[in-house]
Protein backbone atom coordinates (compact mmCIF):
# COMPACT_ATOMS: atom_id res chain seq x y z
CA UNK A 1 0.00 0.00 0.00
CA UNK A 2 2.58 2.90 1.06
CA UNK A 3 4.78 1.80 -2.45
CA UNK A 4 1.51 1.90 -4.61
CA UNK A 5 0.90 5.36 -2.63
CA UNK A 6 4.10 6.75 -3.55
CA UNK A 7 3.93 5.88 -7.02
CA UNK A 8 0.73 7.62 -7.11
CA UNK A 9 2.15 10.45 -5.36
CA UNK A 10 5.57 10.46 -7.84
CA UNK A 11 3.07 10.06 -11.12
CA UNK A 12 4.73 6.77 -11.89
CA UNK A 13 1.60 4.40 -11.24
CA UNK A 14 1.34 3.34 -14.79
CA UNK A 15 -1.66 1.45 -16.82
CA UNK A 16 -4.73 2.11 -13.87
CA UNK A 17 -6.28 -1.12 -12.18
CA UNK A 18 -8.89 -3.04 -14.20
CA UNK A 19 -7.54 -1.87 -17.97
CA UNK A 20 -7.42 -3.84 -20.93
CA UNK A 21 -4.30 -6.71 -21.73
CA UNK A 22 -3.52 -4.43 -24.46
CA UNK A 23 -2.36 -1.77 -22.02
CA UNK A 24 -0.33 -3.88 -19.81
CA UNK A 25 1.07 -5.64 -22.57
CA UNK A 26 2.76 -1.93 -24.18
CA UNK A 27 3.69 -0.90 -20.97
CA UNK A 28 5.34 -4.11 -20.40
CA UNK A 29 7.17 -3.63 -24.02
CA UNK A 30 7.93 0.14 -23.39
CA UNK A 31 9.49 -0.47 -20.02
CA UNK A 32 13.43 -1.47 -21.45
CA UNK A 33 13.17 1.23 -23.84
CA UNK A 34 12.12 4.01 -21.10
CA UNK A 35 14.93 2.46 -18.72
CA UNK A 36 17.46 2.83 -22.23
CA UNK A 37 16.09 6.91 -22.51
CA UNK A 38 16.67 7.28 -18.75
CA UNK A 39 20.49 6.52 -19.25
CA UNK A 40 20.45 8.28 -22.22
CA UNK A 41 18.96 11.70 -20.75
CA UNK A 42 21.98 11.52 -18.02
CA UNK A 43 24.30 11.52 -20.85
CA UNK A 44 22.50 14.28 -22.43
CA UNK A 45 21.98 16.64 -19.44
CA UNK A 46 26.07 16.29 -19.18
CA UNK A 47 26.80 17.00 -22.39
CA UNK A 48 24.62 20.19 -22.75
CA UNK A 49 25.43 21.57 -19.45
CA UNK A 50 28.86 20.40 -18.47
CA UNK A 51 30.64 20.56 -22.09
CA UNK A 52 32.63 23.40 -23.53
CA UNK A 53 33.10 21.67 -27.05
CA UNK A 54 30.57 22.31 -29.52
CA UNK A 55 30.20 18.65 -30.71
CA UNK A 56 29.45 17.52 -27.67
CA UNK A 57 27.19 20.29 -26.68
CA UNK A 58 24.98 19.44 -30.58
CA UNK A 59 25.20 15.77 -29.76
CA UNK A 60 23.62 16.56 -26.68
CA UNK A 61 20.82 18.72 -28.10
CA UNK A 62 20.53 15.37 -30.22
CA UNK A 63 19.78 13.53 -27.60
CA UNK A 64 17.31 16.25 -26.00
CA UNK A 65 15.45 15.82 -29.19
CA UNK A 66 14.95 12.27 -28.64
CA UNK A 67 14.28 11.81 -25.46
CA UNK A 68 11.40 14.13 -26.08
CA UNK A 69 9.85 12.07 -29.02
CA UNK A 70 10.31 8.77 -27.48
CA UNK A 71 8.84 10.57 -23.97
CA UNK A 72 5.80 12.21 -26.61
CA UNK A 73 5.72 8.72 -28.32
CA UNK A 74 4.54 6.73 -24.91
CA UNK A 75 2.46 9.18 -23.65
CA UNK A 76 0.50 9.63 -26.65
CA UNK A 77 0.55 5.75 -27.23
CA UNK A 78 -0.30 4.55 -24.11
CA UNK A 79 -2.55 7.34 -23.85
CA UNK A 80 -4.59 5.58 -27.23
CA UNK A 81 -4.05 2.27 -25.98
CA UNK A 82 -5.72 2.74 -22.18
CA UNK A 83 -9.67 2.47 -21.84
CA UNK A 84 -9.12 5.05 -18.75
CA UNK A 85 -7.46 7.52 -20.37
CA UNK A 86 -7.84 10.46 -18.09
CA UNK A 87 -7.16 8.38 -15.35
CA UNK A 88 -3.75 7.15 -17.22
CA UNK A 89 -2.64 11.08 -17.58
CA UNK A 90 -4.01 11.82 -13.54
CA UNK A 91 -1.61 8.84 -12.44
CA UNK A 92 1.12 9.23 -14.47
CA UNK A 93 1.74 13.01 -14.29
CA UNK A 94 4.86 12.99 -14.06
CA UNK A 95 5.43 12.17 -17.74
CA UNK A 96 3.41 15.18 -18.61
CA UNK A 97 6.01 17.36 -16.98
CA UNK A 98 8.95 15.77 -18.49
CA UNK A 99 7.39 16.61 -22.10
CA UNK A 100 6.17 19.72 -21.48
CA UNK A 101 9.74 20.77 -20.22
CA UNK A 102 11.72 18.76 -22.76
CA UNK A 103 9.86 20.55 -24.74
CA UNK A 104 10.29 23.95 -24.27
CA UNK A 105 14.17 23.38 -23.58
CA UNK A 106 13.87 22.46 -27.49
CA UNK A 107 12.28 25.33 -28.34
CA UNK A 108 15.09 28.14 -26.32
CA UNK A 109 13.08 29.17 -23.90
CA UNK A 110 15.57 30.80 -21.54
CA UNK A 111 13.98 31.41 -18.10
CA UNK A 112 14.82 30.30 -14.48
CA UNK A 113 12.39 27.57 -14.35
CA UNK A 114 13.75 25.70 -17.85
CA UNK A 115 17.03 25.26 -15.78
CA UNK A 116 14.95 23.65 -13.05
CA UNK A 117 13.16 21.33 -15.36
CA UNK A 118 16.87 20.34 -16.29
CA UNK A 119 17.23 19.72 -12.72
CA UNK A 120 13.78 18.18 -13.03
CA UNK A 121 14.95 15.87 -15.38
CA UNK A 122 18.12 14.92 -13.77
CA UNK A 123 16.06 13.83 -10.79
CA UNK A 124 13.42 12.16 -13.08
CA UNK A 125 16.50 10.14 -14.85
CA UNK A 126 16.75 8.59 -10.89
CA UNK A 127 13.10 7.87 -10.52
CA UNK A 128 13.33 6.27 -13.68
CA UNK A 129 16.56 3.87 -12.81
CA UNK A 130 14.26 3.05 -9.01
CA UNK A 131 11.75 2.36 -11.26
CA UNK A 132 13.65 0.37 -13.64
CA UNK A 133 14.82 -1.77 -10.63
CA UNK A 134 11.19 -3.09 -10.05
CA UNK A 135 11.49 -5.98 -12.44
CA UNK A 136 14.76 -7.27 -11.00
CA UNK A 137 12.78 -9.08 -7.78
CA UNK A 138 14.14 -12.36 -9.57
CA UNK A 139 17.53 -10.71 -8.29
CA UNK A 140 16.10 -11.46 -5.00
CA UNK A 141 16.42 -15.08 -4.94
CA UNK A 142 19.22 -17.54 -3.78
CA UNK A 143 20.25 -17.56 -7.38
CA UNK A 144 20.44 -14.34 -8.04
CA UNK A 145 23.19 -12.50 -6.03
CA UNK A 146 25.92 -13.49 -9.00
CA UNK A 147 23.93 -11.54 -11.02
CA UNK A 148 23.39 -8.51 -8.45
CA UNK A 149 27.42 -8.89 -7.44
CA UNK A 150 27.62 -8.31 -11.80
CA UNK A 151 25.65 -4.93 -12.14
CA UNK A 152 27.37 -3.70 -9.20
CA UNK A 153 31.05 -4.44 -11.16
CA UNK A 154 29.80 -2.97 -14.08
CA UNK A 155 28.36 0.16 -12.77
CA UNK A 156 31.09 1.04 -10.84
CA UNK A 157 33.50 0.53 -13.29
CA UNK A 158 31.61 2.63 -16.01
CA UNK A 159 31.13 5.44 -12.61
CA UNK A 160 35.03 5.38 -12.48
CA UNK A 161 35.10 6.20 -16.30
CA UNK A 162 32.69 9.01 -15.77
CA UNK A 163 34.28 10.58 -12.61
CA UNK A 164 37.60 10.52 -14.33
CA UNK A 165 36.42 12.74 -17.43
CA UNK A 166 34.20 14.94 -14.94
CA UNK A 167 36.27 15.58 -11.94
CA UNK A 168 39.72 17.13 -12.61
CA UNK A 169 41.30 16.21 -9.07
CA UNK A 170 40.76 12.14 -10.05
CA UNK A 171 44.20 11.79 -12.10
CA UNK A 172 43.87 8.44 -13.17
CA UNK A 173 41.03 5.81 -13.56
CA UNK A 174 42.17 3.61 -10.50
CA UNK A 175 41.46 6.92 -8.87
CA UNK A 176 38.18 7.15 -10.20
CA UNK A 177 36.82 3.75 -9.62
CA UNK A 178 37.99 4.53 -5.80
CA UNK A 179 35.56 7.50 -5.51
CA UNK A 180 32.75 6.04 -7.15
CA UNK A 181 33.03 2.62 -4.80
CA UNK A 182 33.40 4.82 -1.47
CA UNK A 183 30.64 7.16 -2.93
CA UNK A 184 28.43 4.72 -3.73
CA UNK A 185 28.84 2.82 -0.43
CA UNK A 186 28.72 6.13 1.52
CA UNK A 187 32.03 5.41 3.13
CA UNK A 188 33.79 9.01 2.07
CA UNK A 189 36.49 8.78 3.12
CA UNK A 190 37.86 12.51 2.40
CA UNK A 191 40.95 11.52 0.42
CA UNK A 192 39.32 12.41 -3.04
CA UNK A 193 36.16 14.47 -2.99
CA UNK A 194 34.24 15.83 -5.76
CA UNK A 195 34.57 19.37 -6.61
CA UNK A 196 32.99 20.21 -9.87
CA UNK A 197 29.24 20.74 -10.04
CA UNK A 198 28.93 18.56 -12.90
CA UNK A 199 30.96 15.41 -10.75
CA UNK A 200 28.68 16.26 -7.80
CA UNK A 201 25.57 16.02 -9.48
CA UNK A 202 26.98 12.56 -10.51
CA UNK A 203 27.94 11.93 -7.07
CA UNK A 204 24.37 12.21 -5.96
CA UNK A 205 23.13 10.00 -8.44
CA UNK A 206 25.78 7.65 -7.66
CA UNK A 207 25.27 7.55 -3.98
CA UNK A 208 21.13 6.56 -4.94
CA UNK A 209 22.22 4.08 -7.22
CA UNK A 210 25.29 2.86 -4.89
CA UNK A 211 22.65 2.36 -1.77
CA UNK A 212 19.99 0.55 -4.29
CA UNK A 213 22.80 -1.90 -5.57
CA UNK A 214 24.01 -2.87 -1.96
CA UNK A 215 20.46 -2.84 -0.16
CA UNK A 216 20.08 -5.49 -3.21
CA UNK A 217 23.05 -7.41 -2.22
CA UNK A 218 22.33 -7.52 1.46
CA UNK A 219 18.88 -8.73 0.36
CA UNK A 220 20.07 -11.73 -1.62
CA UNK A 221 22.43 -12.44 1.12
CA UNK A 222 19.12 -13.09 3.18
CA UNK A 223 17.43 -14.51 0.70
CA UNK A 224 20.53 -17.26 0.06
CA UNK A 225 20.09 -18.12 3.90
CA UNK A 226 16.52 -18.20 3.81
CA UNK A 227 16.62 -20.66 1.04
CA UNK A 228 18.99 -22.57 2.45
CA UNK A 229 16.08 -23.04 5.56
CA UNK A 230 13.60 -23.42 2.97
CA UNK A 231 15.42 -26.01 1.49
CA UNK A 232 16.05 -28.06 4.76
CA UNK A 233 12.60 -27.75 5.92
CA UNK A 234 11.35 -28.97 2.47
CA UNK A 235 13.75 -32.06 2.85
CA UNK A 236 12.18 -32.40 6.59
CA UNK A 237 8.57 -32.09 5.86
CA UNK A 238 9.42 -34.84 2.36
CA UNK A 239 10.24 -37.06 4.90
CA UNK A 240 7.85 -36.61 7.67
CA UNK A 241 5.41 -37.16 4.72
CA UNK A 242 6.92 -39.98 3.36
CA UNK A 243 6.56 -41.15 7.03
CA UNK A 244 3.01 -40.08 7.31
CA UNK A 245 2.36 -42.06 4.09
CA UNK A 246 3.90 -45.19 5.47
CA UNK A 247 1.90 -44.71 8.76
CA UNK A 248 -1.16 -44.76 6.42
CA UNK A 249 -0.73 -47.54 4.59
CA UNK A 250 0.83 -49.90 7.28
CA UNK A 251 -3.00 -48.89 8.86
CA UNK A 252 -4.49 -50.27 6.30
CA UNK A 253 -3.08 -52.82 5.97
CA UNK A 254 -3.59 -53.62 9.69
CA UNK A 255 -7.46 -52.76 9.18
CA UNK A 256 -7.44 -54.62 5.88
CA UNK A 257 -6.43 -57.70 7.69
CA UNK A 258 -8.93 -57.17 10.69
CA UNK A 259 -11.88 -56.89 8.48
CA UNK A 260 -10.90 -60.26 6.68
CA UNK A 261 -10.16 -62.28 9.86
CA UNK A 262 -13.65 -60.39 10.92
CA UNK A 263 -15.25 -62.00 7.54
CA UNK A 264 -13.34 -64.95 7.35
CA UNK A 265 -15.08 -65.35 11.11
CA UNK A 266 -18.20 -64.39 9.80
CA UNK A 267 -18.43 -66.48 6.74
CA UNK A 268 -17.84 -69.65 8.93
CA UNK A 269 -20.20 -68.86 11.48
CA UNK A 270 -22.51 -68.37 8.71
CA UNK A 271 -21.32 -71.71 7.44
CA UNK A 272 -22.03 -73.41 10.75
CA UNK A 273 -25.54 -72.14 11.26
CA UNK A 274 -26.67 -73.02 7.61
CA UNK A 275 -25.42 -76.53 8.46
CA UNK A 276 -27.05 -76.64 11.72
CA UNK A 277 -30.41 -75.52 9.91
CA UNK A 278 -29.73 -78.08 7.54
CA UNK A 279 -29.34 -80.71 10.60
CA UNK A 280 -32.51 -79.63 12.15
CA UNK A 281 -34.44 -79.19 8.65
CA UNK A 282 -33.51 -83.02 7.57
CA UNK A 283 -34.63 -83.80 11.13
CA UNK A 284 -37.70 -82.52 10.67
CA UNK A 285 -38.23 -83.92 7.05
CA UNK A 286 -37.67 -87.59 8.31
CA UNK A 287 -40.08 -87.00 11.57
CA UNK A 288 -42.41 -85.81 8.93
CA UNK A 289 -41.88 -89.13 6.88
CA UNK A 290 -42.02 -91.41 9.94
CA UNK A 291 -45.50 -89.99 10.53
CA UNK A 292 -47.05 -90.60 7.13
CA UNK A 293 -45.76 -93.87 7.28
CA UNK A 294 -47.28 -94.76 10.63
Amino acid sequence: MVARAAKRLLGMSGVPPGDNARAYLWEKRLHPVMIAIALIALIAFYLTEFSHAADLVMIGHGLECLIFGVFFFELVWMTAVCEQKLLYLRRNWLDLVIVACSGLALLGVDAQWVAGARLLRLATVALLLTRALRPMRSLLTPGGLPYVGLIAVIIFLVSGAAFYWLEPTVRSYADGLWLAFVTGATIGYGDIVPSTTASRLFAVLITMVGLTLFSLVTASVAAFFVGEDEKTQRREMHRDLQRLKEDVARLFREEEALLLREMHADVRGLREELQRLRHELEQLRRSADGGRDA
